[in-house]
């Protein structure tokens, strides 16, 4: 998924058939995957979130919509 060096796509084009098949990529996954990349790692700014203070499943989901709601207001 993530794109491919130019380094690389040169070792494999010098190593002809044994340089091994090419990764494929996919621009629009790699958009999509990037933004839910970004997503988590803003959600990862909140303590509460990244420590996992709470102790049961509601409270630690409740924190999440909180952080969420905060988050899609800021945009």
């Amino acid at each position: 998924m993530i794109p491919q060096p130019a380094d690389q796509a040169a070792y494999r084009k010098r190593g002809g058939s044994l340089g091994g098949r090419p990764p494929a990529f996919d621009r629009a996954a790699y958009k999509q995957r990037n933004t839910v990349e970004r997503c988590i790692n803003k959600l990862k700014q909140w303590r509460g979130l990244a420590t996992r203070y709470d102790k049961t499943a509601t409270i630690c989901l409740g924190g999440l919509h909180v952080a969420a709601i905060f988050i899609w207001s800021a945009m």
